[in-house]
Formats: structure tokens, sequence, C-alpha cells
């Protein structure tokens, strides 16, 4: 009979939700994912059903236990790590969003956004809170809610509404509507958080004209927040902890713990973390700061940069142009041949993401000869991931005064050498290639564990993570400073 305790994870992801139990080494033991309905009610709308996903959510723990014949005894602690910026409004009365949940990706807030900046408020608004006014943070989204939904004011001003991100949402229906609460990594994410007095800031709400009785209460990851109700999922209750924000939580499951320790995690984009301290630092041009996450009553702030296409670039050459036929052989022909040969690929698909913010650029291939062949154009892609992480890492160490100690790299594209040989040379620092997987979920898994007891401290932690594959930087700076420039030169082309 398997007698072994295990940490229940809730990855709430854009396109599913996914369930994944850790055992008391950190290892995944099983998982369970369940996809929902994505909704495109208008040009530049996003949106998910909210009491889709708790179904959901309540489908796949229920899934994963059965099939690893796990009974809810052998649970420490229910964990929750979330994409952030999704904005869901529900009455607290009858449980029920009062609309479709507004998405990260959502673009309903551009017009508040837009005239606030004009109105000159973007430096007050960074220097409160590290971001700028853009409608992918959540109040721009809440603002559009509040105003286009007849009734909700006054239903607000009369403490009937609840605002929160996934995890407030997960967090209040699995605690049977008795915990409104969310983590700092998650509020400061807002556009509504303080991250300089850490609270929610009164003239921040005024700009957006949002009820502070609305926001949840903010705690730190590694406090237990509430516990499972048996109106809702066990008979027994069962501490829910550990909750993140995805990004810092892949942050904490990479066990960067010090000032200069970043991650990078290769998706269809990437998110480039670096831990700064517990100073909130101002962040460089393009790149924003936020508060990484709290524990211990402590608070460790990170500079954030975000890139529109890494991984969908490998997609983009097996699907789109087919130049490949499985990611697989990006690498050997990387390596066919000995040099890029002049040949730069801008992955502007949709526009550069940070630190450039150019929603007008598109991608472009250049510096092509007659004698370009397919595997110049691989390697091009290839080098253009490394190149737009350099582009984050940079400023961050230079503009930031952080300087970079390590990067640790998760992600499908880790897998490949010649990719992460070439980002050591180009960053000129060690990288640190773990075979982790789930990296929020994990990360969220050890505060969870932290708050339960489940793991004493970070030095327990760090005695748990297997040591991944290190690469060097083998290339002199004369070789790497004229290939970075060659990117810029090809950036300069494609935002002309």
């Amino acid at each position: 009979m398997n007698n072994e305790k295990y940490i229940l994870a809730i990855d709430q992801s854009t396109s599913a939700t996914k369930t994944i139990l850790f055992d008391q080494r950190a290892r995944v033991a099983h998982r369970v994912t369940i996809a929902h309905k994505q909704y495109y009610p208008q040009d530049g709308f996003v949106e998910h059903d909210a009491e889709e996903i708790f179904d959901n959510t309540i489908k796949a723990i229920k899934q994963i236990l059965n099939e690893k014949s796990v009974n809810e005894n052998q649970l420490v602690s229910i964990a929750i790590t979330n994409q952030r910026e999704t904005a869901i409004i529900w009455n607290k009365n009858t449980g029920k969003p009062v609309a479709n949940a507004a998405v990260w990706q959502c673009q309903r807030g551009i017009d508040i956004c837009n005239e606030l900046r004009e109105k000159g408020f973007n430096d007050k608004v960074k220097a409160k809170t590290g971001l700028m006014l853009d409608p992918y943070f959540s109040a721009g989204k809440l603002h559009w809610l509040m105003n286009n939904i007849e009734g909700l004011k006054e239903k607000a001003h009369n403490g009937e509404l609840l605002f929160g991100t996934m995890d407030s949402w997960l967090l209040w229906k699995l605690s049977n509507g008795k915990v409104h609460a969310t983590d700092y990594s998650n509020a400061c994410r807002t556009l509504l958080f303080n991250i300089q007095t850490l609270t929610w800031d009164d003239e921040l709400l005024e700009l957006f004209d949002l009820n502070k009785n609305m926001l949840p209460k903010v705690h730190f990851s590694n406090e237990i927040f509430g516990y499972t109700s048996s109106n809702v999922l066990f008979e027994n209750p069962i501490p829910i902890s550990g909750l993140m924000g995805d990004s810092h939580a892949a942050l904490f499951g990479q066990n960067c713990f010090t000032p200069g320790m970043a991650k990078a995690t290769y998706g269809t984009g990437s998110s480039i973390m670096m831990n700064i301290g517990q100073k909130p630092l101002e962040a460089p041009d393009g790149l924003v700061t936020s508060i990484g996450y709290g524990i211990d009553k402590k608070i460790f702030y990170v500079f954030e940069g975000n890139i529109h296409c890494t991984g969908d670039t490998i997609n983009w050459l097996k699907n789109d142009v087919e130049l490949i036929s499985d990611a697989s052989e990006t690498e050997t022909l990387a390596n066919s041949v000995e040099n890029n040969n002049g040949v730069y690929l801008v992955p502007a698909f949709a526009g550069l993401g940070a630190p450039y913010w150019d929603n007008v650029a598109r991608a472009s291939l250049s510096g092509m000869s007659r004698n370009t062949n397919k595997a110049h154009i691989v390697r091009s892609a290839l080098e253009s991931i490394a190149y737009q992480v350099k582009d984050l890492i940079d400023p961050m160490q230079e503009e930031g005064g952080v300087e970079l100690k390590i990067l640790r790299v998760d992600g499908g594209p880790t897998r490949n050498k010649f990719l992460m040989q070439f980002q050591s040379d180009m960053l000129n620092r060690e990288i640190d290639c773990s075979d982790i997987e789930e990296a929020s979920a994990l990360g969220a898994t050890l505060m969870a564990g932290l708050a339960t007891g489940f793991w004493k401290d970070t030095d327990e932690i760090i005695s748990l993570r297997n040591k991944g594959v290190i690469y060097s930087s083998q290339m002199d700076n004369e070789k790497r400073t004229a290939l970075y420039q060659g990117w810029k030169k090809a950036v300069e082309r494609t935002r002309l």
C-alpha cells in the first residue's frame, strides 16, 4: 500500500488546468491536464470561463488521486501557481462571476491606459508599481468591466463584489468562500499594488476608478492561506499554501535565492527574471521591477522582461516554412555550417516585446547572399533566441547594476545543445540546464512545503535539486561583440 505523502500543485495556465503530485524528494509523481475553452468575443478581447476552470480543477484533482491511488490523507497541502494578470470579478453572495475572466492577452484596457499615459501618469505608476501603463496588467481590464457592465459600480459600492487573479478565484472556491486572498507576486502585477509600501494603493485605485473593498488580502507565499471545505472537495480540510504567479514560482523552483541569479523559461515566448535582492531597484527602460516572492516576512524583488517569440520560432520553421520536420533537426543543421554567414532572423511575428515594446515591428530575415542555405536560416533562428535573452540580461547588469551570476533555464528548447552553448557564449556566463520538470508548479510546491513543514528550510530545498548540465562560454569577446552588433543592426532594420 502506498503511504507516501504528497503535495498537490494546481498549475493554472492560459490553456489548461494541470494538477501535479510531488513527493517528498520534490519529484513529479503524476500529472493530469484538462484544457479549457478560449473565447474571442471581439477583436483584441480574450476571455476564459472562470466557472469552467474551477470545474476542471475539481475534475483534475479527483482524476490525479484516482489514477495514482492516493487518498486525501496523503496530501500535506494544495499549492497554486497561475498565469498572473488575468482578471475576474465575482459576486461574493452568489459565488458567480459577473462576466468571463479577462485574460492577460486581452486588450480591453488599452483606452484607460492610453488616457492615463497621455495625462502624464506613467512615471508615477512606474514609481509605485515598478510596471508601465499597459493593458497587459489587470487594472485596465477591471476598469473596463466595471464601466461596461450595468450595475457593477453600485454593487461594488455596497461591498457585493470581489476581484481576483486566478489564484484568488481558486482559493475562494476551494475554501467555499471563506478566504479571499492572494500573494505578493500576483498582487504586484495588477497595477494597483505599491511595491514600495507593500499595500494596495489608494491613488492607483482612484486612477482606475476601483473600490478597495473588492481586493484580496495579501500574504507571504509560505503561509497557509486557508483550507479546503468539505462542501467542495474533501471530507477533511487540506491546507492551501504556496500561492505564486507562474514566472515567480519558476524562479523559486530554480532555487534562484540570491541576487544575480536568474531564470529563463523557454516556451512559446520567454520570461526572463533576475533576483535583485530586498530593495526595489529601478528597472532599465523596457523592463519592469516586480516582487519576486515573499517568504518568512521578507520580500525579494526582481527585474523581469518578456520576449514574444522564442520557442515559437522553431514551430515556425517546422509548421509554416517547413524547413524542418522535427525540432530535433535544428541542432544538427546549425552545427553543419561554420557560422551564420551574416544571416539574422528577427522573429517579430507579433511585434517585439521587452526591451523594445514595438508592436508595429514585423519579422525579418536579413543578410542573405547567394550561398545562403537552409542550415544558415535554421542557425539564425536558434541564435535569435539567445540574442533576445541577451537583450534583457545586458541592461539588467549594465543599467540595473546587478551582475548575472548564473542563468538557470527550463523548457523544451533547453535540450538543444547548440542553443545552450550559444546562449552561454552570448552572455559570457554559465548556463545551468537542469532537468527540472514543471518549474512553476515545483516552485509553488516548495513554498507550500515550507509552509507546512514538509521541508525544513531553503537549505533542504537546495539539497533536493538535481544538478543539471552546465554550459560555459567558449567564445572570445571580439567575436561575441561582432555577432551581437550584427543582431542589433538587424533589429534596427526590422523597426524601420
